[in-house]
């Protein structure tokens, strides 16, 4: 009987060092425990002096009267947006590609490629010996006839010369002027110039090549405005219009964000897409940009005004997503119905919820239905974890 004593002895003391060791790991490797020993008294019964932690801890947890510390925000309202993307194709404000007017031998290119022209520059001269010829001899041709004319005006004042006479030299002089003009215009015809003010192209010409009438010669493109084709939805046909400001992204350069206007909206809807086509104007001033390259265009259409909260201030259970509202100091649960999320706030429609209310945006774990709180607004959490941190860097 003694034996079976001691040996139960040995096994309650066991028991209560295994005890005290799992209480000692407990309390020094779990410090989120703490708090929970503190509140059972098992500090108090052990004669230990709880850490600052657990001894702020019932405080950080229920604040004053055992209010919960939250971070809130207001309610806004903003209008939402309804946003088209599209993709459209880029070509240049004016593109002309010049062709000859005559048959003949480069005598001298003017231009090189790449260069800018202005409108009347001098692209490439024509062999023209045979030109100025005919004009020299046309302008003599005119030189006699107008003479002529004079002297047969002259005699008829006399009554030496027949009415029909004068009349056949004046014919004569007319016809000459008439050949003079001719051939001053196909000597301007070997000389090419520049119908626009633009970028020249790559010239695959040089001097001393032969050239037909209508071959390409070269084509000069201004793109200091860079007009974009793309289409929208039939639905915004009501809102689009002139001068609307779009937002425009070079898929090529996807860093590069530009603005434009909108300069020509179609008349039809094309029958096939339900889309209507639209044409947006960029400005090219720094000449990054070229005919030809795809662009993707944003368009923003403001509709109805609806609230606006902070993204964190959304919760989601089995009914739905829902906020916590805070109203005379505790909280009550608010289904709300998102409409849009744009980057920095969620667009919600609720009958149960108005503008300038307060909703929790942190903190909403140890909320329930009811809860007592101590609201604190973002700006206000955000200068002190500021503080904070400055503190703990000194």
């Amino acid at each position: 009987m003694k034996a079976l004593s001691m040996k139960a002895l040995r096994q309650i003391v066991v028991s209560l060092i295994l005890l005290a060791a799992g209480l000692y790991v407990w309390i020094t490797y779990v410090p989120a425990s703490q708090p929970f020993l503190a509140k059972l008294g098992v500090f108090e019964l052990l004669g230990i002096t709880p850490s600052e932690a657990a001894q702020a801890a019932p405080d950080q947890r229920g604040g004053a009267g055992g209010a919960v510390p939250v971070v809130t925000a207001r309610v806004g309202e903003q209008a939402r947006a309804d946003l088209i993307t599209a993709i459209g194709d880029g070509r240049a404000r004016r593109s002309v590609t010049v062709r000859s007017n005559a048959v003949g031998t480069i005598t001298d290119l003017a231009i090189a490629s790449g260069q800018y022209v202005e409108a009347g520059t001098i692209i490439a001269s024509l062999q023209d010996e045979a030109e100025k010829i005919a004009l020299e001899k046309s302008q003599i041709e005119f030189e006699n006839a107008r003479t002529e004319a004079a002297r047969i005006a002259q005699l008829q004042t006399s009554g030496a010369v027949t009415e029909v006479r004068l009349r056949e030299s004046e014919l004569a002089l007319r016809s000459a002027e008439l050949a003079v003009r001719q051939a001053e215009f196909d000597l301007s015809q070997r000389q090419i110039t520049a119908p626009i003010a633009g970028w020249v192209g790559i010239i695959d010409l040089e001097e001393g090549d032969r050239v037909n009438a209508q071959d390409v010669l070269v084509t000069i493109t201004d793109r200091s405005d860079i007009l974009i084709d793309f289409r929208v939805p039939e639905r915004v046909i009501g809102l689009i219009d002139v001068g609307q400001q779009i937002e425009v992204t070079p898929l090529g350069q996807p860093d590069a964000i530009l603005s434009g206007e909108i300069s020509v909206v179609d008349s039809v809807v094309d029958r096939a897409s339900r889309t209507l086509l639209a044409q947006g104007r960029v400005p090219n001033d720094a000449d990054l940009l070229r005919a030809g390259m795809a662009f993707s265009v944003n368009l923003s259409f403001p509709g109805e005004t609806l609230l606006s909260i902070a993204p964190l201030a959304v919760q989601w259970s089995s009914d739905g997503p829902f906020v916590w509202a805070v109203r005379d100091g505790k909280v009550a649960q608010v289904n709300v119905a998102i409409a849009q999320r744009t980057s920095d706030a969620v667009l919600v429609r609720s009958d149960d919820l108005r503008a300038d209310d307060v909703v929790v945006t942190e903190g909403v774990q140890s909320l329930r239905t009811g809860s007592e709180v101590s609201p604190q607004s973002d700006e206000a959490a955000a200068m002190r974890s500021t503080t904070t941190t400055a503190g703990d860097t000194l």
